[in-house]
C-alpha cells in the first residue's frame, strides 16, 4: 500500500510525533493553517470514521482523551479549537487513511 500516513505510523518517512498511544499517533500538519495543526492518524489503515468502531469502544475513548491531551499541551484547551474530519473527495480529503486536524492557536473563522 503506498500510503503516507501508514508510511509515517511504520517510521519509513520521519515525523514530527507529538504523542502515541496504543491505537493513535499525532504528529504536526507540514502545511498548517493555523499555529496548531496537528493530525491523529489510527495506526491501522481506516479510511472512513464509521470504520473507527472496529478498533473497540476504548480506542474511541482513547482517541478523545488523547485529543484533550494534546489541546493542554499545546496551551489551546482554554481558548478553543477545531476538530475536524475531512471525509470523501467532496470534503477535500486528500490522503484516504483517516485523519482527525486539531487546529488552534489563533481564532478561526466560523463554520456554518
Amino acid at each position: 500500500m503506498d500510503c503516507i500516513f501508514c508510511k509515517i505510523v511504520s517510521g519509513e518517512i520521519p515525523s514530527q510525533i507529538v504523542k502515541e498511544t496504543k491505537h493513535f499517533l499525532a504528529f504536526r500538519d507540514i502545511n498548517p493553517v493555523a499555529p496548531t495543526h496537528i493530525l491523529i492518524v489510527p495506526k491501522m489503515h481506516i479510511e472512513k470514521p464509521a470504520e473507527l468502531a472496529s478498533l473497540g469502544d476504548s480506542a474511541l475513548g482513547e482517541l478523545f482523551t488523547l485529543i484533550q491531551e494534546i489541546a493542554e499541551n499545546e496551551g489551546i484547551a482554554e481558548t478553543g479549537f477545531r476538530t475536524l474530519f475531512n471525509t470523501g473527495k467532496d470534503a477535500g480529503q486528500e490522503v484516504k487513511h483517516l485523519h482527525l486536524h486539531i487546529i488552534g492557536g489563533r481564532k478561526l473563522g466560523r463554520i456554518g
